[in-house]
């Protein structure tokens, strides 16, 4: 693949190997009344709880076999080849930051799902901006992707967290395609960067990533997290109070207009750019982004996340994302927080979409493996733990 950061399994993985009971404890949204850089009460890497296992073939998963002998421990080893290595951080999205927030619902939702979140009037929110790729000190104006993870919490305790990302849909359809890109992503030995013929018999195995490849060179690449359209990218099946049922993406439009990074400042932009663009504009105002529920229609693809639907397709503004502070990623709550995709309410569920166990799985891996490099302190030391992120 020839763009500039191909993404591996997107967002956060970091999960534990087996559901313990759901995380209900208060300090997994944020607190506005404690000050930025204030130490962070949560406990050692919270945001354990359960995984929701929704979609099918999810306990397979979670016990790390999927068949013909690809489990999550060779994925995620696989994740780990591409670059040098980082004790202590994500193994994907290393780089980012923690942001605090509300979600304030319109009602627009409520006839088509139950959850909470969409009928109560605010919901605290706990996210994290990041880029792709896993060098925890990567400059952001060479990742190509950027993505934005959210945790909001209803005040009948129920969690709904989401991954989104820049780009509108995955290059491959399935876990098996996405390890095959990462085994081709890895630095050849002798020259430090893939292997051209890899590289070339992967996407003859896997033609449908040209149109991933298609995208990543011609959509122009936005300038701020703050300008950034995410979108969750997998179907979710949402279920109103009355048993109806419908396949869902959803996406976060930013009410910031979108203003593109030119090629020329992709070279010469501080490799904190985003930050520190991010900090400035936080203090001037807040920002906020517009939740946005497409809705399949017949025939669409709900299982298969590298198929973009039609524009035509019915859309709900759900209600609006507001953020209004951000701290860094040592210090600030999201560090201990997964944001595996199928921790979701009552009223939303995961689709039969392959690529959402998987996520479960390669996030448990990473996670315990993550764990294990901070209990044996190889994690780096210079500020504590923070650099376990």
């Amino acid at each position: 693949m020839h763009e500039p950061d191909p993404p591996s399994l997107p967002t956060d993985p970091d999960v534990p190997a087996a559901p313990p009971p759901v995380d209900a404890s208060p300090a997994a949204v944020p607190d506005e009344s404690a000050p930025p850089g204030s130490p962070n009460p949560a406990p050692a890497l919270l945001g354990i709880g359960a995984i929701v296992l929704a979609a099918a073939g999810a306990l397979a998963w979670t016990a790390g076999w999927i068949g013909g002998g690809l489990t999550a421990q060779r994925m995620t080893d696989a994740i780990e080849a591409i670059g040098a290595p980082h004790p202590g951080f994500r193994r994907a999205h290393a780089k980012g930051v923690c942001v605090y927030g509300t979600f304030r619902a319109n009602g627009a939702a409520v006839a088509l799902s139950s959850a909470r979140v969409f009928a109560q009037k605010e919901t605290p929110v706990l996210g994290r901006f990041s880029i792709a790729g896993g060098d925890p000190h990567g400059a952001d104006a060479k990742a190509r992707v950027r993505s934005l993870a959210l945790l909001l919490r209803t005040d009948d305790g129920q969690e709904w967290r989401t991954a989104m990302n820049s780009f509108p849909f995955f290059p491959v359809a399935t876990p098996e395609g996405f390890h095959a890109q990462s085994l081709a992503s890895a630095p050849d030995p002798k020259t430090g960067k893939p292997d051209p013929a890899k590289l070339a018999a992967f996407v003859a195995q896997y033609p449908e990533v040209k149109k991933f490849q298609a995208w990543a060179a011609s959509a122009p690449w936005s300038n701020s997290w703050g300008n950034t359209e995410y979108n969750g990218v997998n179907a979710f099946v949402f279920t109103a109070a009355d048993g109806s049922a419908r396949y869902v993406r959803w996406s976060m439009r930013p009410q910031l207009p979108f203003a593109p990074l030119e090629s020329a400042q992709r070279d010469q932009a501080d490799a904190d750019f985003l930050a520190d663009d991010l900090n400035a504009r936080l203090i001037a105002a807040p920002l906020a982004w517009d939740m946005v529920l497409t809705i399949a229609a017949p025939g669409d693809a709900v299982n298969d996340a590298s198929q973009a639907w039609p524009d035509d397709r019915e859309r709900v503004v759900a209600g609006t994302l507001e953020l209004t502070r951000a701290e860094p990623q040592a210090s600030g709550r999201c560090r201990d927080v997964n944001y595996d995709p199928l921790i979701l309410p009552t009223g939303i569920a995961g689709s039969d979409d392959p690529i959402l166990a998987a996520r479960s799985a390669v996030y448990s891996q990473s996670f315990n493996r993550r764990e294990r490099e901070i209990a044996h302190g190889r994690a780096p030391e210079a500020t504590g733990r923070g650099g376990a992120q």
